[in-house]
């Protein structure tokens, strides 16, 4: 039912698909699906919660077994620009979450939880590498990086392949660092 539930927002490009249309897809009926999820809205909250499990489980993959904090801050940038997230379905998924954050609660909170927890991965790193104030500050700029790319990746057909985005931000990573051992 999630991944039909994917499926059909990609294909729309929107919520404005239906639950008989997601049922069918899934080749459930649509009462079942009602009685499992409720509504579209929940539907949709049980897709996203999924997409960010695969995240977070490619996170943390990506992770096992690497133990400087540099390389960790690698395979978080690696996570959110692999393959599998610029995928047409789940990058429309994304897009409509965003949008549908302004309005749901529990979508803000939900995306506040994917902001918060790719603040705090961040951040952990970056406090073993720079002052506090450094480090939220690059944590800042790595999160609106890894997301503003994401967005004009999804959107614009001119922009920079995967591997060149995960290049720019890496790069602005090892800017941070060159400014701290010059610095000192």
């Amino acid at each position: 039912m999630v991944e039909a539930a994917i499926v059909e927002i990609g294909e729309a490009g929107t919520l404005d698909v239906t639950v008989s249309q997601i049922a069918r897809r899934a080749g459930m009926s649509p009462a079942l699906a009602h009685h499992y999820f409720g509504s579209k809205d929940q539907m949709f909250l049980a897709a996203m919660r999924h997409i960010l499990a695969l995240y977070g489980r490619n996170v943390r993959r990506r992770l096992a077994g690497v133990t400087l904090p540099v390389e960790r801050l690698h395979a978080i940038i690696d996570a959110s620009f692999a393959p599998d997230q610029f995928d047409r379905d789940v990058v429309a998924a994304w897009l409509t979450f965003y949008v549908r954050a302004l309005q749901s609660p529990e979508a803000r909170r939900l995306l506040q939880i994917y902001g918060r927890r790719l603040h705090s991965n961040l951040l952990y790193d970056l406090n073993q590498l720079f002052d506090a104030e450094t480090a939220e500050s690059v944590a800042q700029g790595l999160a609106s990086m890894i997301d503003g790319f994401y967005i004009r990746h999804a959107l614009q057909e001119f922009a920079l392949k995967q591997s060149e985005v995960r290049r720019l931000v890496t790069d602005y990573l090892d800017l941070w660092l060159e400014r701290r051992d010059r610095i000192g």
